[in-house]
């Protein structure tokens, strides 16, 4: 498998090491946040991504809605051209 292939993960140690190699921060979207709809819309704040309507949460917060959702973690090791990729989407379980 290249590194530029999609790899989906449920492994919380895994989304965060590849968030945190990112700088990115566990977040919502704050209109979603304590909202009926399982905590909130996850997202991962990355720097210099002008997304104002994020609420950064605690890693804690962040996997138990993770959990709650049956949600899964795709991700991008590195774009085709081998620079590192910051490309992640939630999928359903």
């Amino acid at each position: 498998m290249a590194k530029s292939d999609s790899i989906t993960t449920k492994d919380h140690s895994v989304i965060k090491k590849w968030t945190e190699a990112r700088n990115g921060k566990p977040a919502v979207v704050e209109s979603t946040a304590n909202s009926s709809e399982g905590g909130g819309l996850l997202r991962i704040n990355f720097p210099g991504y002008a997304e104002d309507n994020l609420k950064n949460i605690s890693w804690e917060e962040f996997f138990e809605i993770f959990d709650e959702n049956n949600l899964q973690f795709l991700y991008q090791e590195e774009t085709k051209d081998g620079k590192e990729s910051r490309f992640f989407k939630f999928v359903s379980d």
